[in-house]
């Protein structure tokens, strides 16, 4: 489980991004890069980092699903993701 706090930065950072996306690309398609840098660095979706969205896990991500692994196997084996069933053979 990841601290609160890193969260909340993520959470932040995703906010900022969808913000901000229609004036970066319109500032890149101009070409004008001191405009670019006026704009908050964590605007910049290069900045984003997969995290899991239930326990902001940043390894073993699955994007598919957006979860890490953990998760996705606890919520597999309790049939929680439709379609997904826990091999046996």
């Amino acid at each position: 489980m990841a601290k609160e706090s890193i969260k909340a930065r993520q959470r932040k950072r995703e906010h900022l991004v969808a913000l901000y996306a229609d004036r970066r690309a319109a500032l890149k398609k101009e070409g004008d890069w001191v405009g670019l840098s006026k704009l908050p660095r964590n605007s910049s979706a290069v900045r984003l980092k997969n995290r899991c969205q239930l326990t902001g896990r940043p390894k073993g991500y699955i994007s598919d699903f957006g979860i890490c692994r953990n998760v996705f196997r606890e919520m597999a084996v309790n049939g929680l993701i439709p379609g997904v069933t826990k091999a046996s053979w």
